[in-house]
Formats: C-alpha cells, sequence, structure tokens
C-alpha cells in the first residue's frame, strides 16, 4: 500500500474551510435558517427575580390574527425540568419564577414582530416575593429551592498549617462577565415527517441537548434528532439550553417548522454568565520566600439555577493555589444558589476567579518580603512530579519557571501613541504611570473527577474516479475554534488522503462530548486518529502485502470505521479532604501586562500583553495564535471593563452599548510565545489551548494597574473610579 505525501497536515497551518465565508459575510448561522410554512416563536419572559406566578392569561394575544399559539408549563409535554447537572430548571415556569427574565410562556406568529407582540399582550399576574440577590446572605437564609442554597461545598484539606515568618491576607472580587458572543441564541424546529422533531441549533454539546430535550418532550431519544448550525461563538453560554425546548415544543404543537431567535438584550437573560466570586486568602512563608501554606474561602453566586455550578466549584478549589508547591493547605469554595440570572460555564470555569485571588497575593507577599514578584514566583512553581493542592502528582510536562522567565525577558514596549482614554484625548501625557504586571495560571485539561469523558468519530474511505476521498463524521460542536479544520488534518496526515470532507455534526453518530474544558481536539481528535487507524488497518488486510496504490485496494468497496476514544481514568475527589487524582492533565501559561495609567482620571491602556503557553503539540499554529489572542482578548476585557451589572436581581446593561468589550483600538500589541513539550498520553502530544491564554491575563493587567498605581486593586474590572480610588485621587 503506498501512502502518498499530503500537504495541510497535523502540524501545519492549514486554512479554515469556512473562512473564506465568515469574512464575506456568507457562511450561514444559525441565525439565517429558514424554512417552508415556518412561524416564529417569542419568549414571555418574568420582570421580577422572585415571584409567585398566580396565572396566565393569552386571551388578548390569540386574538391577534397570525398568532398560532401561546404555551405555559401546563403544556410541556414531558418533564418541566432540565439542568446540566442536577434538573433544576423549568422549561416554562410553573409556581415561582427565580430570577428576572425567566420564561414563563411562549408563542408562535407568523412573523417575529408579531410574535414578539403577542408576547407583550400576555398577561401574566405574579405576587413579588422577596429577593435573595447577596451571596454571603445566601448560606443562612431560606432556600431559592427546597434543600436549602448551598449548591456545592469543596473542602481541600492537605498538610498541618505551620507557623510562618510572614502571613499576607486579602480580600478580592471578581464580577459577573458575559461571553459576549456576536450570534445571539436561535434555532430551527422541524417535526418530523413519521414522528418525533429534527432541530437545526447551535449549541456546544449535541447530546446533552438532545437528553434533556427528549425528556422535556416526552420522547425517545432517538426521535429528538439534532444538526448543528454555525456558531457565532460560545465561549461555555451554549452549554446550557435556551430555545431549544420552546421551538420544539410549538413545532410539535402546530405541526410546523418554528424558528427562535433573541435579540441582544433578550440574549442576556437567555444564557448563563460568569460566576461572581467574593475570596479570602491567607499566604504564609518563610523569610526567603517559599510558600508553607494557603487558606482560601471562595464564594461563587450561582444565580437562580444549578447548571454547572458544582464543576465551576470544583475547579475553582481545586486550582485556588495557583501552579504553586505549597506543603499545607486548607480551602473552602462554595456555590449558591441566589434571586440572580444563572451563572454556569465560561472559559476559564473556575481557574480565572481564584488566578485573580492567588495571583494578587503573591504580589501582595513579594512586597511584603521586598522580593520581586517574578522572583517570588520563580522560588514556588510547580514542576514535573509536584504535588498539587489535590495531592495529585504532576506526570505530564510542567514548564511554569520557563513560561515565567519567557514573558519577562521581552523587551518592554516603548511608550506609545495611544493614551487611556482613547480618541477623547482626555488624558495628558505628562501625568502618566507605567506599570508591569505578571500573571501564573494552572487548569485542568478535559473531564475531571470520575466522569466517563470520550469522543466518538466515524470516517469513511472510498475511491471514485481513480481518486480517493474521506468523510469525517463527529457530533463534535464547531464553536468557531477550528475543529473542523484539525479533524481534517489529522485524517490527511493518518490517511495520506488529499480530499477530506467533514459532515455535518449531528446525533447520528455517537457522542462526542462537550466543546468546552479544552477537550476537543484531545477527544474527538483522539477519535478520528483511532478510526484513521482502523481504516488504514484494513486496507492494510486487503493489500495482503502487495504494493498498491490505495484507490486500487478500495475498488468499488469503501471502508467504514467508527472508534471510541478515552483518556486514562480518573476518580472523584474525597469528600472530606478533596485529595484524589481527579485531573487528566494540567495546562499552564504565563503572562505579562504593560499599563499606562492616568492617575487623575482612572483610565487605563493596556500597552502591551505577552503570553508564553505550553501547547504540547501545535496541530495548527495558525489557530493556536488565534484562540491565545482571543483569550488575552477575553482577559482584558474582565481586566478592565467587561461586567453584567446586576442590581437587586436585575441586569442594567443588557446591551453592546452598555456592556462593554474591547475593541480593536482597546487591544494592545500581543508577544506569544509558543512551547511545545509533548505529552505522553495524548493523540499527538497535544495539550488543550483554548483556555489557559485567558486565565491570567486579569490577573497581570490588575498587577500592573497595582504596580502602576501603588494601591489596592482588589476588584476586577477595575473601573476608573478603582483605579483613581488605588492612586488616591479619590476619598
Amino acid at each position: 500500500m503506498t501512502r502518498p505525501g499530503t500537504r495541510d497536515g497535523v502540524g501545519a497551518s492549514a486554512q479554515r474551510p469556512d473562512a473564506a465565508a465568515k469574512v464575506r459575510g456568507d457562511f450561514v448561522y444559525s441565525s439565517d435558517l429558514w424554512h417552508d410554512r415556518m412561524v416564529w416563536g417569542a419568549t414571555v419572559r418574568s420582570p421580577h427575580p422572585h415571584a409567585r406566578l398566580l396565572s396566565i392569561d393569552a386571551g388578548e394575544a390569540l386574538a391577534l390574527p397570525g398568532v398560532h399559539a401561546v404555551l405555559t408549563a401546563a403544556d410541556v409535554p414531558g418533564l418541566n425540568r432540565y439542568g446540566l447537572e442536577r434538573r433544576d430548571q423549568p422549561v416554562l415556569a410553573e409556581d415561582l419564577v427565580r430570577y428576572a427574565g425567566e420564561p414563563v410562556a411562549v408563542v408562535a406568529a407568523d412573523t417575529p414582530e408579531l410574535a414578539r407582540r403577542a408576547a407583550e399582550l400576555v398577561q401574566a399576574v405574579y405576587e413579588k416575593l422577596p429577593a435573595l440577590t447577596d451571596p454571603e446572605r445566601a448560606l443562612d437564609s431560606p432556600g431559592v429551592h427546597e434543600g436549602g442554597n448551598l449548591v456545592k461545598h469543596l473542602r481541600i484539606r492537605r498538610g498541618a498549617v505551620p507557623e510562618a515568618d510572614v502571613v499576607v491576607r486579602g480580600e478580592y472580587e471578581v464580577g459577573m462577565q458575559d461571553q459576549a458572543f456576536l450570534g445571539p441564541e436561535s434555532c430551527l424546529a422541524v417535526p418530523g415527517e413519521e414522528s418525533g422533531v429534527d432541530l437545526f441549533c447551535s449549541t456546544q454539546w449535541l447530546h446533552i441537548d438532545q437528553d434533556q430535550l427528549a425528556g422535556c418532550l416526552g420522547l425517545p431519544k432517538e426521535e429528538v434528532r439534532l444538526t448543528l448550525s454555525g456558531v457565532g461563538g460560545a465561549f461555555g453560554g451554549r452549554e446550557d439550553l435556551s430555545v431549544q425546548a420552546h421551538a420544539c415544543m410549538l413545532a410539535l404543537r402546530l405541526g410546523r417548522p418554528v424558528k427562535m431567535s433573541y435579540g441582544r438584550e433578550e440574549s442576556f437573560s437567555g444564557h448563563v454568565h460568569r460566576h461572581p466570586a467574593r475570596m479570602r486568602y491567607e499566604h504564609g512563608a518563610t523569610r526567603d520566600g517559599r510558600l508553607l501554606y494557603v487558606k482560601a474561602d471562595i464564594l461563587l453566586d450561582g444565580g437562580a439555577y444549578a447548571s454547572t455550578s458544582a464543576a465551576v466549584t470544583g475547579n475553582a478549589g481545586c486550582f485556588a493555589i495557583g501552579p504553586y508547591e505549597v506543603p499545607a493547605v486548607e480551602i473552602d469554595c462554595r456555590s449558591v444558589y441566589t434571586n440572580n440570572p444563572p451563572a454556569g460555564a465560561m472559559r476559564g470555569f473556575g481557574a480565572v476567579q481564584v488566578c485573580f485571588g492567588h495571583e494578587s497575593q503573591m504580589d501582595k507577599l513579594a512586597a511584603a518580603l521586598g522580593l520581586d514578584p517574578v522572583e517570588l514566583r520563580l522560588r514556588n512553581t510547580v514542576d514535573t512530579g509536584s504535588v498539587m493542592a489535590t495531592g495529585q502528582r504532576v506526570e505530564g510536562p510542567a514548564p511554569v519557571a520557563e513560561l515565567l522567565r519567557r514573558v519577562a525577558a521581552k523587551p518592554l514596549p516603548a511608550s506609545g501613541e495611544l493614551l487611556p482614554g482613547g480618541t477623547s484625548n482626555s488624558t495628558r501625557a505628562d501625568g502618566l504611570r507605567r506599570g508591569v504586571g505578571y500573571g501564573l495560571s494552572v487548569k485542568n485539561i478535559c473531564k475531571s473527577a470520575g466522569y466517563d469523558d470520550y469522543g466518538t468519530a466515524r470516517v469513511r474511505l472510498y475511491a471514485q474516479g481513480g481518486e480517493v476521498y474521506a468523510e469525517v463524521h463527529t457530533a463534535a460542536a464547531e464553536v468557531g475554534q477550528g475543529l473542523v479544520t484539525v479533524q481534517a488534518q489529522i485524517v490527511r496526515t493518518e490517511l495520506g488522503v488529499e480530499h477530506v470532507t467533514v459532515l455535518p455534526a449531528d446525533t447520528g453518530v455517537g457522542d462526542a462530548g462537550t466543546s468546552s474544558a479544552s477537550r476537543q481536539t484531545w477527544m474527538s481528535g483522539g477519535a478520528v486518529r483511532a478510526a484513521c487507524v482502523a481504516v488504514r488497518e484494513r486496507l492494510e488486510e486487503r493489500a495482503a502485502g502487495r504494493i498498491l496504490s490505495t484507490a486500487e485496494l478500495l475498488g468499488d468497496e469503501d471502508i467504514d470505521e467508527t472508534a471510541v476514544f478515552r483518556h486514562r481514568r480518573t476518580e472523584p475527589l474525597d469528600p472530606e479532604t478533596g485529595q484524589g487524582d481527579a485531573h487528566v492533565a494540567y495546562a499552564f501559561a504565563a503572562h505579562r501586562a504593560v499599563v499606562d495609567v492616568d492617575p487623575e482620571l482612572g483610565s487605563v491602556r493596556v500597552v502591551e500583553i505577552a503570553c508564553a503557553q505550553d501547547v504540547g503539540r501545535a496541530m495548527n499554529p495558525a489557530a493556536v495564535e488565534g484562540q491565545m489572542h482571543g483569550g488575552i482578548a477575553q482577559g482584558l476585557g474582565l481586566a478592565v471593563m467587561e461586567e453584567v451589572v446586576v442590581r437587586e436581581g436585575r441586569i442594567l446593561n443588557p446591551s453592546f452599548t452598555d456592556y462593554l468589550i474591547p475593541t480593536t483600538m482597546d487591544m494592545p500589541p500581543t508577544v506569544l510565545d509558543i512551547l511545545e513539550y509533548p505529552r505522553p498520553d495524548s493523540p499527538y502530544g497535544l495539550t488543550g489551548v483554548g483556555e489557559p491564554p485567558l486565565l491570567s491575563a486579569p490577573a497581570a493587567v490588575a498587577a500592573a494597574i497595582r504596580a502602576a498605581v501603588g494601591g489596592a486593586i482588589d476588584r476586577i474590572p477595575a473601573t476608573p473610579e478603582a483605579v483613581a480610588r488605588a492612586a488616591g485621587r479619590l476619598g
């Protein structure tokens, strides 16, 4: 069998097949879907963060010509509950609403404008109840749900806390960040010709949606068929159901296709956000800067429903000390229910919040010891063989010290032409202060704590007209990260085939798991590789020692193989001590930020961010760089501008006018350093790359601001008021 050389295999910066269409604006997203006889759905939402739902009157809405249905909780055909970790969230509220924006009814009409008008005419009567919006009070208050407000408490205890020469303490907060994807929630539900429903949607995990929808719709899973549509960004915000169940309910009731698409304001209510965090830390060290112990008490506001709060709590607790050797740890991490909007998955998944805490502490400790912040970190970084807070040894590469040295060695940028305050020219150049800050981070890759994490892939090889072609079929969600490109690269590498088609992801093939936890290239890529190996073995059997081309071996008979890939086993953490071999692998990154600050106005200009990251193997170097640029942008946003402002349970800034995200004018030059230390236990030696470039970017920017103004920056995003106060310009 001969295998001709191929272009654009593993290690090449192969072009994304969707790149040109997205640049031209021709790419079809889920919001672009259309169907004959289609009607439009709209959602009726509660204006109250906590209330008893007394009645719903849809008469006025149904009287409008062109309105076809108004459905309430009584019309849910199956279980009126769904959820990723616990099924505590109603499809439509029955007797209680627990957050402002909770769906109470859905409407179908001939046009989107008419559907929205009908939704406004649905009369819901409420009895307002006191809203529990302070997560500190939630621990000792009556339950938002039966059974109390504690979602999860992770205790980690290792070693005896000794006396320390130097002790520093701090309290830190992280605000609620939105994923800010550009494509709002949307889908198209089409009743099946014989039974069931076909759903075309943007999501991060087709099979978990299928499982939840089957329960809500009262259908066997095989009758709920999902196909991934174009996804306009995700970052964790599409792990939970949003429009899916509502559109399917309407389609099944009417026997007609139903499209639902949120506007931006509704999108802020329609998906989860990053957990706001409150953290108390205590670090003890020797006089020469060796960490002796870390104590941490972390509180996460999970909002009205559980979503992924338990898993986020696990991550926040496990990585609360950062990538450092610490002999003794006492960590308590809790997540609670409140009547705030639900929090859930967002890129970094708990590790972002605690990174701001532990890195702020390292800077505070360095100041107390009179040490350079870089030197203090270098004296304490983990390495291969080190023991983490959970007692697990770091088995793979851990070049943490090298990552930090690399960013620290970068030449510092010259003074830039752009000043804080943007195009308004509100800053005087002679009053600027410059600061430099550093951040180190660690996070797990793939699912943890005994979860049966796997990916499935089907590869078909066939010949036509003397040419050889391959098809790849997985349920892995391409959410913008370039997974489709990598799957094709793997097939080209393993089978020596130029012509590779990646079929649309759907539930017609086995589960691929979620496009989160930086896992898809590892898990689905591993499955694609395994399926290719099975195809190659079949070819070799046909060859039986003969030297033939692949096309000759195939003839008129294709080869079709499906494979399942699993990583090594993990185990749950001990419930009393938090000890255990819970994580598949660790990923590390380092950041250095340089900022200019106007202390009078509190305005900040991030001049440059450098990032060094170990990626194991750069499967597609250009895509890796893209992930690093994007992660840095989101980290910058969290550091200085991005926050969903919630007052008394209501979102005050549900628009991109008032919820600020970095623009091209805000993004500084980024200096990237990609290290490749191949892992022995992953496909091609790769390490997940999606989350690490975000993790310590906010901490580094906050540290740089702190260094510039000489005062405390204990909360992010660091507002102009907070910066000016830290600089001593406000009381």
